[in-house]
């Protein structure tokens, strides 16, 4: 059983500055050295911002969007806007104008904090959308010299008004940080909108210190683990695992210095505690696969040989199992000699506890990370939630299964299916959207989840199906389950992402992007010469790799009697990367399926109607915000 939350997250910050005040709370790597700043330090500089917030006029309620990349300073601003009684808003940094209009007009924030230049035009592009919105502070000055500061602050201005501020409004904050409860609002965080326009999910202190108190006893966490905080600070995972985790136990979240440099940065840090979606769990694979195929011959048979060792008692000897001597030695000498130096070279050498989540992980990526030794576990949560719903417990992990109910959680599955749970992370509601909250929300608590799945009676794990909208029938009344298939396929380094087609239809049709980067090691290789994309993704040696890989998956799904009728017939290798700026994706790298069903209708139909090639026009949408189009012939494959 749970208990009643005490903390707000303020006073978590001001129990670690008691506590841990000599010890790291945050770094962040600037021009190539990293910052330290420790508990004391970090509720010093709180304390400056919501002074500096009070400076400005804020009011207990009003609403504070933060847009930038993941830095101490942004995270810290979000805890002042909780010391003063206001209501942190991130929003995605790599969002577009309509969609940062869209939450800044619909929040109705009253101020902005942004990262850089960047993020500051976005804003002003937006403001009309807002008309709430009075006040932009920022934090890189870097080419903001000559805007028209009136309404425009620089952090910096803060800190040279803080004695004038400590002592005018000093009182004022004293009384806000009173006022603030457990129930009070702690967030408010923004879904990714995969059939529509985003929901505002609120959520109070309760339910985000709840859930990372739970959480953090289920996997044993501790004051000493450390993070890389890398992941959208809009997104729910990182605003649980950098601040929600991070200020329950105290320990160090680090900050890298750009997305360029991250995989530097996580070796530098080696994380004892690490979260990464599929999608970068993919990558890191893809990259460490192209450095192999790069290798000498010697070095390339040594790895095959003990990667073939560790599929097949890695997994076990996680768990666990008992293995034969000679494999467990074997298996030692790959440790040395292969496993060891591939954790270290993908930065997870000290992982304790690895998750993935946000949506399905191919099994055979799974296994993978697990049979070279890393604690690789599964997680299922929702924004609505606080994130956590289910999780594997050390020594129950499986590929196919996302672990069981986490402490106060309860699960139910309805007659269709879908997945049901209520736990003391359920949020409060759907901002300004009462409608959404009834419809997902009943008055006992239960919250429907939108995924279908069941419970294994052997051993009382949670199995995930698909999204309950995109699970149907094949013509021929066999299951139709999308997202296992494109998570098969998506296991080869050279497929990117894939969108499989067949819901009521005779057979399953595939849209497949290729990876650019292993795609184009490989053209490297083979003296391949090409331009642009467009041009690898059409060449014809692509679609036979392609079509291999596509066979594999075939073969496993003829194996599988409830699953069989999801083999694919025909498929196309798309001529553009589906871009989240184009709609295609939602800001976590979702596949909007409905969107790309209605964008590509012309080869969703040739798909089916035997042709084996079609022309198509596709609208983008450039760096600068720009539109434009590319048209392309595509061939149409059969499997």
């Amino acid at each position: 059983m749970t208990t009643e939350v005490s903390f707000t997250i303020p006073e978590l910050l001001d129990r670690n500055a008691q506590e841990y005040g000599d010890q790291i709370a945050n770094r962040e790597k600037e021009y190539g050295i990293w910052q330290s700043w420790t508990w004391k330090e970090v509720q010093n500089q709180v304390e400056e911002i919501a002074l500096g917030y009070l400076a400005l006029g804020i009011k207990e309620g009003e609403h504070i969007a933060v847009l930038g990349r993941n830095r101490p300073k942004l995270y810290w601003s979000m805890i002042a806007a909780q010391r003063i009684g206001a209501v942190p808003v991130p929003i995605y940094q790599d969002a577009v104008g309509d969609e940062i209009g869209y939450v800044l007009g619909h929040c109705e924030a009253a101020l902005a904090v942004a990262g850089d230049q960047e993020q500051v035009d976005k804003i002003l592009e937006q403001q009309e959308k807002c008309k709430s919105l009075k006040q932009i502070i920022y934090l890189d000055p870097r080419g903001l010299r000559n805007y028209d500061h009136s309404n425009l602050h620089s952090f910096m201005s803060f800190h040279d008004s803080l004695d004038e501020n400590r002592k005018k409004y000093g009182n004022e904050l004293q009384a806000r940080q009173e006022k603030i409860s457990p129930e009070k609002i702690c967030v408010i965080l923004y879904t990714s909108g995969t059939t529509g326009n985003p929901k505002g999910v609120v959520l109070s202190h309760a339910n985000i210190v709840s859930a990372s108190r739970d959480s953090s006893r289920f996997d044993s966490l501790s004051q000493k683990e450390t993070v890389l905080a890398y992941l959208p600070m809009a997104w729910v995972g990182d605003f649980i695992f950098s601040i929600g985790q991070a200020y329950w136990n105290g320990f160090c979240v680090n900050c890298p210095e750009s997305s360029q440099t991250m995989m530097h940065d996580l070796r530098e840090i080696g994380p004892s505690y690490f979260f990464a979606p599929p999608r970068v769990f993919e990558s890191l694979l893809t990259t460490s696969m192209i450095r192999i195929e790069d290798a000498g011959k010697i070095k390339r048979s040594m790895f095959q040989y003990f990667m073939n060792h560790a599929r097949k008692v890695g997994v076990p000897i996680m768990t666990g199992e008992k293995v034969s001597s000679i494999e467990s030695i074997i298996y030692r000498i790959g440790e040395i000699l292969v496993y060891g130096p591939l954790r270290n070279v993908l930065g997870l050498s000290r992982v304790r506890v690895g998750y993935t989540a946000g949506e399905a992980i191919g099994p055979e990526i799974f296994d993978f990370y697990r049979s070279i030794g890393i604690n690789l576990k599964q997680l299922y949560g929702q924004t609505e939630a606080s994130v956590f719903i289910t999780s594997q417990p050390d020594g129950e992990v499986e590929a196919d299964t996302v672990g069981i109910p986490g402490p106060g959680v309860e699960l139910r599955i309805d007659d269709q299916g879908e997945i049901f749970y209520r736990s003391p992370g359920t949020f409060i509601e759907y901002y300004k959207n009462p409608e959404a909250t009834n419809s997902t929300k009943d008055k006992d608590g239960w919250v429907a989840t939108g995924d279908a799945g069941f419970i294994d009676e052997s051993n009382g794990h949670l199995k995930i199906i698909d999204r309950a909208k995109d699970v149907g029938k094949m013509a021929n009344g066999k299951l139709f389950a999308p997202k296992y298939v494109e998570n098969k396929l998506k296991f080869f380094p050279d497929v990117l992402e894939t969108v499989v087609f067949g819901n009521n239809r005779e057979y399953c049709t595939a849209m497949v992007n290729i990876d650019l980067v292993s795609v184009g090691n490989w053209a490297e290789r083979n003296n391949v010469v090409y331009s642009s994309y467009q041009e690898l993704a059409g060449h014809p040696e692509v679609y036979k790799i392609i079509q291999n890989y596509v066979g594999q998956v075939n073969e496993d799904l003829a194996g599988d009697e409830q699953l069989s009728g999801c083999i694919v017939k025909r498929f196309l290798v798309l001529h553009k990367e589906l871009d989240a700026d184009d709609g295609e994706l939602t800001r976590t790298r979702k596949v909007r399926r409905r969107v790309i069903e209605d964008k590509y209708s012309d080869l969703v139909t040739a798909l089916y109607d035997g042709n084996n090639e079609v022309h198509t026009t596709s609208e983008v949408t450039y760096e600068d915000g720009r539109k434009g189009s590319i048209s392309a012939t595509l061939r149409i494959m059969d499997a």
